[in-house]
């Protein structure tokens, strides 16, 4: 009987720390890091302030925790797409895959292009303390030069990493500058077309003097 009581109380606990990421995400969406207060993440989530001090400690460790939560996911959705490309996989394919999460919320606008903005933000410079999400940038970032390693024989592993470093920028950027919001009219189809020769152009490079 107290085993099971323990457990009621920690899924009640996981639900709350849930509930409060999900709050933060949200506002932090609405009106990014400086205007979300920890009145108005309890009152959304129904919480208190000694939950936040509990799961988290501090507002500041809250929103952290919040777009971190948001980074990993993003990372996963891109890890994830990568893993579907196959041997024979072209660069096309894989500057589609390796887009698709920042293709489908520049799509959507609103939400979740705003969350997206918040999280290229954090993915240009991620704070110290997120170490635990090194070894996912790396994934993505192998899972990309597994499939350029193919296609450009030539060109050596560094090279092919930097390059997909570069892509990385080039989708950061195109969250937070205005090219970004202009595209949110388009469906994810229209974005793709526009925005994947680009980006296999970057991963493809071009021969020194061409």
């Amino acid at each position: 009987m107290k085993t099971g009581k323990t457990d009621l109380r920690r899924e009640a606990g996981q639900r709350t720390r849930d509930g409060l990421l999900a709050a933060t995400l949200e506002l932090l969406a609405q009106r990014g890091p400086e205007g979300v207060s920890l009145r108005e993440i309890t009152q959304s989530a129904g919480a208190n302030v000694a939950a936040v001090s509990y799961h988290f400690g501090s507002l500041k460790a809250l929103c952290d925790a919040a777009i971190e939560h948001a980074l990993e996911r993003y990372l996963d959705a891109q890890i994830q797409a990568l893993d579907t490309l196959g041997p024979d996989a072209t660069l096309e394919e894989l500057a589609a895959a390796f887009a698709r999460p920042m293709v489908r919320a520049l799509a959507a606008g609103g939400r979740e292009l705003a969350l997206m903005r918040t999280v290229a933000r954090v993915g240009i410079d991620p704070p110290q303390g997120w170490e635990r999400l090194t070894g996912k940038f790396e994934r993505a970032r192998q899972d990309a030069v597994r499939v350029l390693s193919a296609r450009l024989p030539g060109v050596d592993e560094q090279k092919l990493a930097f390059r997909t470093r570069c892509a990385a920028g080039m989708l950061n950027w195109l969250a937070l500058a205005p090219i970004g919001t202009e595209l949110t009219p388009k469906s994810a189809e229209q974005i793709e077309q526009l925005l994947v020769p680009v980006m296999a152009g970057a991963l493809h490079g071009y021969p020194a003097g061409g």
